[in-house]
């Protein structure tokens, strides 16, 4: 069995709350062929104390100020050396025996990338690529549960900064121009947990609306179909759909 190398991507900002965890949870793994990338956006809290005390452990840090979330990915993916890259978001964690189950699947199967059950309210497993054209809760997780092989991921691209969202513009570009084959783990393989609370959450949900149909347009989907979509969203959550009307800019 070959031992892929994997490229763990965490991206802090003022983390100090649960950094540690995160970076224990890679160093506990049973798999060790592996590297921690921290990219860091420059925080002014105890973050940078807290990755001082693992520094003989973290493969490489980068601490400057960057254009947001999606451009701190788009460096640790550029600093990456491993076969295979995921991301691990800073108050997120792995269970100890993640990587040995990553690197199993990528032996025994023809995939370019695999989709993990993670533990977020519930276990969210799966990966159903018909569902992408009418949604997007087609896959598990991003951070946590998503490894793809570094090569792979610079063929689709770097995620595109102009999106709130960026990682779906990238599960579509993936999907339907570029056909990449992936899978899921089994339901009871479960990766690790995904903090409630993160990037996603802090969306204002019209913005996010919007955000959704610019990355659908820009794939080529019809306009119609799209704000059809669009309406339905509405219509299935009416009152989360006034509050961010309320908070809107």
């Amino acid at each position: 069995m070959k031992n892929y190398k994997i490229s763990i991507i965490t991206v802090t900002l003022n983390s100090e709350k649960y950094l540690e965890r995160c970076i224990k949870s890679v160093q506990n793994q049973t798999y060790k062929n592996f590297e921690h990338i921290i990219i860091d956006g420059k925080s002014n809290d105890n973050t940078l104390k807290i990755i001082d005390n693992y520094k003989h452990k973290i493969s490489k840090l980068i601490s400057e100020k960057d254009k947001g979330i999606w451009d701190a990915m788009n460096k640790g993916i550029k600093n990456s050396n491993g076969d295979i890259i995921c991301f691990l978001n800073s108050d997120d964690y792995f269970f100890p025996k993640t990587l040995e189950i990553v690197n199993k699947y990528f032996n025994k199967n023809n995939i370019d990338f695999l989709f993990g059950s993670v533990k977020k309210y519930k276990i969210m497993h799966g990966y159903k690529p018909w569902m992408i054209k009418w949604s997007f809760g087609f896959y598990s997780s991003h951070s946590v549960g998503f490894f793809i092989k570094k090569q792979k991921h610079i063929e689709v691209g770097f995620y595109d900064t102009n999106f709130l969202s960026s990682d779906l513009d990238f599960f579509y570009k993936m999907i339907t121009k570029h056909k990449l084959k992936g899978i899921s783990s089994n339901k009871n393989e479960i990766f690790g947990v995904f903090e409630k609370g993160g990037f996603s959450s802090k969306i204002n949900y019209l913005k996010h609306l919007k955000d959704l149909n610019n990355i659908r347009i820009k794939n080529k989907q019809g306009k119609i179909f799209v704000y059809i979509l669009f309406i339905i969203k509405i219509i299935k959550k009416p009152i989360k759909f006034l509050k961010s009307l309320r908070y809107s800019d």
